[in-house]
């Protein structure tokens, strides 16, 4: 295509059917993580894996670039960095930002895929971690290349990627997701004291957590550590590591180089859910922000043929509860986009417009049903949480998903134009999907509960 073509298929999608309201999809092609979280200059900055034109994702990836003054009306800018040196040959892949002395900087991982008879796990692939500068969050400086596989400690594969970058006192930390040559997933870690000359300085790894772990994150809330993480390679249960691959965080108290991680917990128990990264905004909250996606070999989304695919969640405040594990809810700012306010009586069925919010405090087992195919149950005596799609269209090869809950009570589920984020018992249990009515309304019928139905 040419940049005219370009920007006619731009301006149709963005009145395509499907296209949402809250989240942040792409102008074209296909989105994956969410990279460079950061406030910087007055303004949230939302860098996102992008292969632009091809929704397959068949394309050479870069990343994309939103910003604004408010998480939840930020605007597009431009691809702001695509493959063009050696060392990203095969990809600009994913990484952080962070502030410093006025400057904002960005680190990633350039992909690099060889040419000839590789396994590409031992031999084959480069994984480089590539610095750049920014003085506005849309025009970079040169690309400099960090770390390279030499630097990585001998017991890696060639997998090593993702890296997260933050300050500790007066020293630069940095995690890096990895793969060792005994097919173990691990974070390494690093320090620097300029953000340029990095040390290695440990692992962190949990036995029996898959062969990979991508997209690590470091964070504390309230003197407490927590490392989260993505492994690949986990055993599939009925309640509980139901995806290809899972996001999750481990407790991680002290030195994380020292750590003995405590019981993983996943970030979100729905289909569409992976690759989540944390920052820090200016009142202070841990903000996370997460993919609304899967890798598409299980199922599919109907944008596909329409142009593009995916999107992000909907901003979360990460907490702390009472009980050490976190929670995870919308960020007060979209409260401010709720209009009409209905009750919706127990038993009853109605048509609402969509996007719409539905909140309430179930005392027992209850039922959500939108156009009689997606169904959101609770079985008190089970302890069971459950969404189950039983129309292949409307949720595009979607089937069921599990949720251990001991009492729900509280929900809230926000269903924009083609996804659902369900938020139980304050964000203590999250579930997320993709889901493809008919047209942008929705029949909705709710048994056990009266509710708070919200338009927008």
């Amino acid at each position: 295509m040419d940049n005219k073509e370009i920007m006619e298929n731009r301006e149709r999608i963005k009145n395509a059917k499907w296209r949402q309201r809250f989240h942040i999809e792409p102008p074209d092609g296909w989105l994956n993580d969410p990279n460079g979280l950061s406030f910087y200059k007055g303004e949230y900055h939302v860098y996102f894996q992008y292969s632009p034109i091809a929704a397959d994702g068949h394309t050479p990836r870069g990343w994309g670039h939103y910003h604004g003054a408010d998480l939840m009306h930020m605007a597009y800018d431009k691809a702001v960095m695509m493959p063009d040196i050696p060392e990203d040959s095969h990809g600009v892949y994913s990484g952080s930002a962070i502030e410093n002395d006025g400057v904002l900087h960005i680190f990633y991982t350039g992909n690099v895929k060889m040419e000839g008879d590789y396994d590409y796990v031992t031999a084959g692939r480069g994984a480089n971690v590539i610095h750049v500068t920014t003085a506005d969050g849309s025009e970079v400086s040169e690309k400099q290349v960090l770390l390279r596989n030499s630097d990585y400690p001998d017991f890696c594969s060639c997998h090593v990627r993702d890296p997260k970058v933050w300050k500790e006192g007066e020293v630069w930390k940095m995690v890096l997701g990895a793969r060792t040559l005994g097919n173990e997933g691990c974070v390494l870690v690093y320090e620097s004291a300029d953000l340029i000359n990095w040390k290695y300085t440990g692992k962190v790894y949990k036995e029996g957590y898959g062969y990979m772990w991508e997209c690590p994150d470091y964070f504390e809330l309230d003197g407490k550590g927590f490392l989260s993480t993505c492994p690949q390679g986990l055993p599939h249960y009925e309640t509980k590591w139901q995806n290809l691959n899972e996001s999750g965080y481990f407790p991680a108290d002290g030195r994380l180089e020292d750590s003995r991680l405590g019981e993983f917990a996943e970030w979100d128990m729905g289909f569409d859910f992976y690759a989540p990264q944390t920052f820090l905004d200016p009142q202070g909250r841990r903000i996370l922000i997460g993919w609304l996606g899967m890798d598409n070999r299980v199922y599919g989304n109907a944008t596909t043929e329409l142009g593009w695919q995916h999107c992000l969640t909907i901003p979360r405040e990460v907490t702390l509860g009472e009980n050490g594990r976190l929670r995870q809810y919308p960020i007060a700012e979209f409260d401010a986009l709720r209009k009409g306010e209905r009750r919706h009586a127990d038993g009853c069925t109605a048509k609402y417009a969509l996007p719409l919010e539905i909140c309430g405090e179930p005392t027992a087992d209850f039922t959500i049903t939108l156009d009689g195919k997606l169904e959101l149950r609770f079985d008190k005596a089970k302890q069971l949480f459950t969404m189950e799609f039983s129309d292949e269209k409307y949720g595009c090869g979607r089937g069921t998903r599990n949720a251990v809950v001991a009492n729900v009570r509280s929900i809230r589920l926000i269903a924009d134009l083609s996804s659902i984020e369900v938020y139980l018992n304050g964000g203590e249990t999250v579930m997320s999907t993709r889901f493809y009515p008919d047209g942008d309304c929705a029949e909705l019928e709710i048994k056990g509960f009266e509710a708070q139905v919200w338009d927008f």
